[in-house]
C-alpha cells in the first residue's frame, strides 16, 4: 500500500476508506466523494480536505492497462536482445523489459533478490544462489539451474563477444548444486558479485539459446516486434512471477537520435515518455501543461578520450594539456545550466561512498597547457570527433576549440551524426568523445572501463599497478583499506589515462504527467532502464 492511500485510511477508517477507493475505480468525481462523505455525517470543511487525499491517494495507486509510447535516444541496426552484446541505452532499457538477472538493484543500488530468492557467501570467493520456484519463460518452460549456468558461463567464451567478457572473467566456475540451487566460484574472493549479477549484460536466458529473436525471458513484457534501428513492440506477461506486475498492456520502444526531436515528439502527443533530455529543454518541458521533468542524480559522464596507443594522445603531456584546458566551472553554467556536478578526470562520482574527495581539483590552467602541448611536441591541425549522441560532446568540442587557440593549438572538430556514432566513431577516433551511463559500482565501472584488457578501455590506457589494485580492492573485505585502494586508482586515472572527464551529469527524462510509478535509480535514465515493469497510467 502507498503512502498516499495509507494516510486517507488511517484518517477514515478502512471501511470508508475502501468504499471511496471502489467509488473512484468506477469513475466517481470529486464532487461525488466530497457527497459520500458527507453523507456519512461528516463536516463540509473537513471532507473537502479529506477529497484532495482521496483523489491522491487513488492517482498513486497502480492501475492495469493503456499503451505508451518511449523514446530512447539511440538507434541502430546492431541493436539486440542478446543480453551478452547490449551496448547502450535502448538495448538496456528494451532487455531489462523481456529478461531478469539472478538479483536486482534498488535505488541505493543495493542488489535484491530477483531469480535468485536468496544469495550466500562465507568467504565471497564461493556464493550459493537459491532460485526462485514458479518462474517460467514466456514459452512456458521453467526456469532450471542449467539456464544460470549457459547464460553466466557464455559470457567467458571469445566468441561470444560479450561486452561484459572482462566482468566474467573472474568467475571460475558455476554448476548446478541442487535441483534448485547454483554455487559460483571464483578465482579471488569479490564482495561485489551480487552487485555485478544485477547488471544488463547478466539477464537469464533459456539454456542452449543461440537465437536471440523471438526474445524469450522471464521478464514483465513479452516481445511481439522487433525491427533493429526502427522499434520494438512488448506486450504484458500475465504470468509473470512478480504479483501484479507489469501494469501497461503494451510499450512501443524506438530510438530517436535528435534530442530536439525526441522532445518535440513528446510535446506532440507522440512519445509518452523519452529518454536523455538535454538540460535547455527542461524549462520548455516544465512549462507545457501536462508534461514533467524526471531527473536522477548520477554519476553519468560525457569524457574526452585521446588514445594512448595512436594519434597525439601517446603523448602523455597532450593528454595533460587538454585537461588544463578544461574550464569546467564555464562548461557546467554554460553548457550544462548547472545541471551538473564539477568532475576532476576521473570516473568515481561524489555519491559513491569510494570518492576519493582528497583529490586536488585540476585547474583551468592555460600555462601550464601550452607548456605541457609544446613538451608533447605535437603540432598542426588535430581533428577532435564529436556528436549529439555522446551528450554536450559538441559543445565541450567547440570550448576547447577557442581555448586551445589561446595556447597555439588548432583543434579541427568532426561532427557526426548520432546515427551510427557508437559503432562507427567511438572508440575508432584518436581524439573523440565518449558518454559513460552510471555504473553500479566502483569496480563495474573500473574494471569496464579502464582494466588494461576491457573492451570498452576507451583511452587504451594499460597500467599494470592499476590492474593489481583493482584486483585487490574486490577482495578487501576492510572497507577503509578498500577505500584507500580506490583512491590509489583514481590518482592513477588522474595523473596518467587519456581521459578527460570535465562535468558528472544528471540522468534527465520528460514524459506526460499521467505517466505515474518512476522512481530514481542511479544507474542512468528511466529508472536504471527498468522502467517497464514499474510505470502505469493515470485514469
Amino acid at each position: 500500500m502507498n503512502c498516499s492511500n495509507q494516510s486517507f485510511q488511517n484518517l477514515v477508517g478502512p471501511d470508508e476508506s475502501l468504499r471511496v477507493m471502489e467509488s473512484l475505480k468506477r469513475g466517481a468525481t470529486r464532487r461525488d466523494i466530497l457527497s459520500m462523505l458527507m453523507a456519512g455525517g461528516m463536516q463540509a470543511t473537513f471532507a473537502s480536505g479529506l477529497v484532495g487525499v482521496a483523489m491522491s491517494a487513488h492517482a498513486q495507486t497502480p492501475r492495469k492497462g493503456g499503451r505508451i509510447r518511449v523514446a530512447g535516444p539511440t538507434a541502430a541496426a546492431t541493436d539486440t536482445l542478446d543480453p551478452a552484446k547490449q551496448s547502450n541505452s535502448t538495448d538496456y532499457s528494451r532487455c531489462n523489459m523481456i529478461y531478469n538477472g539472478l538479483t536486482s538493484l534498488d535505488g541505493g543500488l543495493t542488489p535484491q533478490p530477483a531469480l535468485a530468492e536468496s544469495f550466500t557467501t562465507k568467504d565471497a570467493k564461493t556464493w550459493v544462489f537459491t532460485l526462485r520456484k514458479g518462474v517460467t519463460f514466456h514459452d512456458g518452460k521453467a526456469l532450471a539451474p542449467a539456464d544460470v549456468v549457459y547464460s553466466v558461463m557464455r559470457h567467458k567464451d571469445p566468441a561470444t563477444a560479450s561486452k561484459a567478457k572482462i566482468l566474467s572473467d573472474q568467475i571460475e566456475s558455476v554448476r548446478a548444486s541442487g535441483p534448485n540451487e547454483v554455487t559460483f566460484v571464483l578465482s579471488a574472493p569479490n564482495a561485489d558479485l551480487p552487485v555485478i549479477l544485477g547488471t544488463f549484460h547478466f539477464h537469464i536466458v533459456k539454456d542452449g539459446t543461440t537465437d536471440f529473436n523471438a526474445g524469450i525471458g522471464t521478464g514483465p513484457y513479452k516481445l511481439k516486434e522487433f525491427k533493429p534501428g526502427v522499434r520494438s513492440l512488448m506486450m504484458r506477461n500475465e504470468g509473470y512471477w512478480k504479483p501484479g506486475k507489469p501494469y501497461l498492456d503494451e510499450i512501443e520502444f524506438v530510438g530517436i537520435g535528435d534530442e530536439s526531436a525526441r522532445v518535440n515528439a513528446l510535446l506532440s502527443g507522440g512519445m509518452d515518455l523519452v529518454c536523455s533530455v538535454d538540460p535547455r529543454s527542461v524549462e520548455r518541458v516544465k512549462s507545457t501543461p501536462g508534461f514533467s521533468i524526471f531527473t536522477t542524480q548520477a554519476g553519468g559522464y560525457t569524457d574526452l578520450i585521446m588514445r594512448r596507443d595512436q594519434g597525439p594522445g601517446m603523448s602523455p603531456d597532450f593528454a595533460l594539456a587538454m585537461k588544463y584546458m578544461f574550464n569546467r566551472e564555464q562548461m557546467k553554467k554554460a553548457i550544462a545550466l548547472d545541471h551538473a556536478v564539477i568532475a576532476n578526470d576521473q570516473p568515481i562520482d561524489p555519491t559513491n561512498r569510494f570518492y576519493f574527495d582528497g583529490l586536488p581539483q585540476r585547474p583551468f590552467d592555460l600555462d601550464k597547457a601550452k607548456f605541457h602541448l609544446q613538451k608533447s611536441g605535437v603540432t598542426g591541425k588535430v581533428p577532435i570527433v564529436a556528436s549529439p549522441a555522446a551528450l554536450f560532446s559538441v559543445e565541450i568540442a567547440l570550448m576547447l576549440q577557442q581555448t586551445a587557440q589561446r595556447v597555439g593549438l588548432e583543434l579541427d572538430i568532426k561532427r557526426m551524426p548520432a546515427d551510427g556514432y557508437w559503432s562507427n566513431h567511438w572508440l575508432n577516433s584518436p581524439v573523440g568523445f565518449g558518454n559513460v551511463n552510471p555504473r553500479p559500482s566502483a569496480d563495474t565501472l573500473l574494471t569496464q572501463f579502464f582494466q588494461s584488457n576491457a573492451a570498452w578501455n576507451e583511452s587504451r590506457w594499460k597500467n599494470q599497478k592499476f590492474d593489481q589494485l583493482l584486483l585487490s580492492a574486490r577482495g578487501e573485505t576492510d572497507v577503509a583499506k578498500r577505500k584507500q585502494l580506490y583512491a590509489d586508482m583514481q590518482i592513477l586515472i588522474h595523473q596518467d589515462a587519456g581521459i578527460g572527464i570535465p562535468m558528472f551529469l544528471p540522468s534527465i527524462d520528460g514524459h506526460t504527467s499521467k505517466l505515474k510509478g518512476l522512481s530514481p535509480i542511479p544507474l542512468g535514465n528511466l529508472m536504471g532502464y527498468a522502467f517497464g515493469e514499474n510505470v502505469w497510467l493515470e485514469a
